[in-house]
C-alpha cells in the first residue's frame, strides 16, 4: 500500500514539478550547491556524508514520514526560490521527495544515483556528527 501511495505521489508531482534530475558527482558536490541529505541518521553514520550537506530526515527507518516537520528543518535552511540538491543512498527517496517538492514551488536538483554512485566514484565522506 506504502509503494502504491508513493507511487502515486509521485506519478502527481511530475506533472507540475521543478526538478532537474542530474547524476551525482564529485564536481557537483564540490560545487558549493547546497545539498540535502536525506537518509536517515543510522545511514549517515554507516557511511558518512557529503562534506558540507544538511542531514534533514524525510523518510524514518520503517517508512513513515512527517512533512510538517520536513518542510520546517528545510525551510530553516533554505531561501525561498533557492535551488538545492536532494541527495539519498540509491536515488529512490530522492526522486520521490524532489517531486513532491517541485510541484510546491521548491527548485529542485535531484542527484541521480544518490550516495552510493558517488561512493563507487571513490569520493571521500566526513564522517557524520549529530550537530546540524
Amino acid at each position: 500500500m506504502k509503494n502504491i501511495v508513493l507511487g502515486l505521489l509521485l506519478l502527481v508531482s511530475l506533472a507540475f514539478s521543478q526538478v532537474i534530475n542530474f547524476p551525482i558527482s564529485k564536481n557537483i558536490v564540490n560545487s558549493g550547491i547546497k545539498i540535502i541529505d536525506i537518509r536517515t541518521p543510522a545511514e549517515w553514520l554507516q557511511t558518512g556524508i557529503i562534506k558540507g550537506s544538511k542531514t534533514i530526515t524525510f523518510f524514518d527507518e520503517s517508512g513513515k514520514y512527517n512533512v510538517p516537520k520536513f518542510l520546517k528543518a528545510l525551510n530553516a535552511y533554505v531561501k525561498p526560490g533557492e535551488k538545492f540538491a536532494l541527495v539519498c543512498r540509491t536515488g529512490h527517496r530522492s526522486r520521490v521527495v524532489a517531486a513532491f517538492l517541485g510541484k510546491n514551488g521548491y527548485k529542485v536538483i535531484d542527484l541521480l544515483g544518490g550516495v552510493n554512485a558517488l561512493a563507487r566514484d571513490n569520493y571521500k565522506f566526513v564522517k557524520y556528527e549529530n550537530n546540524k
